[in-house]
């Protein structure tokens, strides 16, 4: 007697081998081709740009000290009025880059600064430029109506001067008084200055980069009605 037999596998019993996955390795070839494009593009906007914008932006780069966070000591009320209100000046607003306004607990301060397209100052001279002049004279529009107590701070680069005998502290100096004579031919009243005072290449914004362009400013600190 004959008997029928079969080689067919029945369902489920065996599992499958595992498919290949062709093809995986191009996606990540495309993925570095991607990077490596970009990386080169962005070398190529930066050398594009001016050295003074180049170091501040390497300046917002640079490895900082990590420090453990302390609560910001709060901002009274009328410094954030104060700082609103300038904030909706036209003058401040057209001064662009020039101006950088800021709130502080104790008022708020407008840096003008210097810059490579907008020299505010003469060559290593206390005297400003006509756009320096013309900057000052327009902020003294918008704070000749105000009450509160202001303060003039000179500062500049850490670059030496040449001139013998005249000094970083004397240059920032004479920036802070021709600033003040010119608040003052602007219509801001001589009493409302509580100090004017120069302070060299001693507090630069960026303490990591104390040459920059942005380091010679003069520093107006408008402070509450309180006098400071």
């Amino acid at each position: 007697m004959a008997y029928a037999t079969t080689h067919r596998q029945l369902a489920g019993r065996m599992p499958a081998p595992p498919a290949r996955k062709l093809g995986t390795w191009k996606m990540a070839y495309a993925d570095f081709l991607t990077a490596l494009m970009a990386f080169f593009l962005l070398m190529w906007l930066v050398s594009g740009v001016s050295p003074d914008a180049r170091a501040a932006i390497a300046a917002e780069f640079k490895t900082r000290d990590l420090a453990p966070a302390t609560a910001a000591p709060p901002v009274p009320s009328e410094a954030a009025d104060l700082f609103s209100l300038l904030q909706l000046s036209e003058t401040l607003k057209a001064a662009g880059e020039s101006v950088i306004l800021s709130v502080e607990p104790d008022g708020v301060r407008l840096d003008l600064v210097d810059t490579a397209g907008r020299p505010l100052f003469e060559s290593a001279s206390g005297a400003l430029t006509p756009e320096g002049r013309a900057l000052v004279a327009a902020m003294a529009v918008t704070l000749a109506p105000l009450a509160n107590p202001l303060s003039i701070e000179g500062h500049t680069d850490a670059f030496s001067l040449t001139t013998t005998g005249y000094s970083n502290w004397d240059l920032s100096s004479d920036r802070a008084n021709e600033a003040r004579r010119l608040f003052e031919a602007g219509g801001v009243a001589p009493a409302r200055f509580a100090a004017v005072t120069g302070l060299a290449d001693t507090q630069p914004l960026d303490s990591g980069q104390p040459h920059l362009a942005q380091n010679r400013r003069i520093s107006l600190k408008v402070h509450l009605s309180a006098q400071p």
